[in-house]
């Protein structure tokens, strides 16, 4: 039989269900590239330059990666890909020390490294259990419920619309409107309810004003960006280490997502399947470098979409693609959906992001978690994994070498959760371990069952 995954939807629902994936993971995308410029102190029309970038690779890799191409690049899985968060802080790093040249240098021989990295990672997999994936999830979703709190109330307290009763309001009426959809509506309408509540939003928005439309007439029609727009690239060799190190850190973040995706519509995921998958965020470093744009990730909040309103189409997010290409070189078009107000965006984030830390707990209860290094792993995992989410900053006066891995929460969880599952599941360590676990708890059976004995003999 053919897999959801598999199954050709009719094109008027390819195109609906495409265009929610992309209202979805939109903001996030563009995030990439606006942070990078700001911090960088890149001008307005580069600024701009670098997102139509983003929005392009990312097209081209959702593609390649819902379509697949032959046994080398693709996972054919319904993934959304864009800009990841964790080469923000390296690529800032690089450009503050380097230049700019050397940041698309750098990325360019990561991607490189990382295809061959992708088929050695991949032999991981049995390493990436229930216990690591659901730990990694559960700190993956509760840590962007804050940013979809920050989008909602704002990240500024000085700013005059801080906790703004409008926004509060709005993003409320998005979430019910979402709820009662997914909740209460029938088929193709609990389908859609993402995107109509977005839809509903953007219209109530514009009375308010809320939604900014002037920006759409000052966008060109066309933006292609140009090849190494910054200049020949440079290889500093400290620079390539660092990228190097971020693409194995994304390919851990992708992973867990990968699985996850696995998990919920039903396919089991294969070592070749994986390896084909991290080989497409490789490639996204390639593309990146040369396009001026970003190392790309599996997106977990369309994870989260697919999971609260399971349309499994890998056909539905190869439209996503499309509509991503057209928009990185249609500037017009990207600054119409970027016109969507942030409460609006947020309220539907609040629902996805907590659906992924659902997913967690969900895959989690698989876990014998009544086995106490079992519980250990997964509670520190957790725990070291919210703490740069609930300490913001807490690692700045480390090395800028080190907070490429420190400053990620994501990061941290998944090292933690590997590393703990590996020692203590799959060495001699653990295995002793446990058999000075159960011996305890069999020398704490008998003794309390002395008592009971000696009170039956009397």
């Amino acid at each position: 039989m053919t897999h959801a995954v598999d199954i050709r939807l009719p094109t008027p629902r390819l195109l609906a269900f495409g265009l929610q994936h992309v209202l979805i993971m939109y903001a996030g995308c563009i995030s990439v590239p606006i942070i990078f410029g700001a911090a960088v102190g890149l001008d307005t029309q580069t600024t701009a330059m670098l997102i139509c970038a983003d929005l392009l690779i990312s097209g081209v890799i959702t593609v390649m990666q819902s379509l697949g191409i032959g046994k080398l690049v693709g996972i054919r899985l319904p993934i959304i890909c864009g800009g990841s968060f964790a080469a923000l802080a390296p690529m800032i790093l690089i450009a503050s020390e380097y230049g700019m040249p050397a940041v698309y240098g750098s990325m360019l021989i990561g991607g490189i490294i990382g295809i061959p990295l992708a088929w050695i990672f991949s032999g991981l997999l049995r390493y990436f259990p229930a216990l690591v994936t659901g730990s990694v999830l559960t700190v993956v979703g509760l840590s962007l419920i804050g940013v979809a709190g920050g989008l909602i109330v704002g990240n500024d307290p000085s700013a005059s619309d801080f906790g703004s009763p409008t926004n509060i309001g709005l993003a409320a009426l998005i979430l019910l409107v979402a709820v009662g959809f997914l909740c209460l509506g029938r088929n193709l309408w609990r389908q859609l309810g993402i995107l109509i509540a977005l839809l509903v939003g953007a219209v109530i928005s514009i009375p308010l004003g809320l939604y900014d439309l002037a920006s759409v007439s000052d966008a060109s029609w066309v933006g292609i960006p140009s090849p190494f727009h910054f200049g020949a690239p440079q290889f500093p060799l400290t620079a390539v280490v660092a990228m190097t190190v971020v693409m194995v850190v994304i390919f851990a973040e992708s992973t867990a997502s990968i699985l996850a995706l696995g998990e919920i519509t039903g396919k089991p995921i294969s070592r070749s399947d994986l390896a084909r998958g991290l080989a497409g965020d490789s490639v996204s470093g390639i593309l990146g470098a040369v396009f001026n744009a970003f190392i790309d990730t599996v997106y977990t909040n369309n994870v989260g979409a697919v999971a609260a309103t399971r349309v499994y189409n890998r056909h539905v997010t190869a439209v996503s693609g499309v509509i991503l290409i057209a928009l990185g070189s249609i500037p017009k078009l990207g600054a119409f959906v970027a016109g969507l107000p942030a409460p609006v965006v947020g309220g539907v984030g609040l629902i996805l992001f907590s659906v992924i830390a659902v997913v967690g707990i969900n895959t989690l209860r698989q876990v014998d978690l009544s086995d106490p290094i079992n519980m250990t792993i997964a509670s520190v995992a957790v725990g070291v994994g919210l703490l740069p989410t609930f300490v913001p900053g807490m690692f700045t006066q480390f090395p800028s070498s080190a907070q490429i891995i420190l400053s990620s929460g994501i990061t941290l969880a998944a090292l933690a959760a590997f590393a703990l599952n590996l020692i203590f599941n799959h060495t001699r360590l653990g295995r002793s371990a446990r058999r000075a676990l159960s011996t305890a708890a069999d020398t704490s059976t008998e003794t309390t069952s002395i008592p009971i004995e000696e009170n039956h003999a009397t």
